[in-house]
């Protein structure tokens, strides 16, 4: 997940700061709205799975950890 993000958003080395926890939605100046599509594609393409805007809110992408618990929960649907 960490991987996928820092590729999208070009975070460099910055990507091995994050963890869990860390913040996303209004912490990462990277992460706009054209960054979130970007992401949801990538999301889809690295992880097979397919991502409906119904499912998505801002709670979805308000840290790592939620993030990463979103895609495992599209991983076992």
């Amino acid at each position: 997940m960490r991987t996928v993000i820092a590729d999208v958003l070009q975070l460099g080395a910055r990507r091995d700061s994050l963890i869990a926890e860390s913040p996303l939605l209004g912490s990462l100046p990277e992460l706009d709205s054209m960054a979130v599509v970007a992401l949801i594609t990538a999301l889809e393409e690295n992880f097979g799975i397919v991502i409906d805007d119904d499912q998505l809110d801002a709670s979805t992408f308000a840290t790592l950890g939620s993030l990463a618990e979103f895609v495992d929960q599209r991983l076992s649907d």
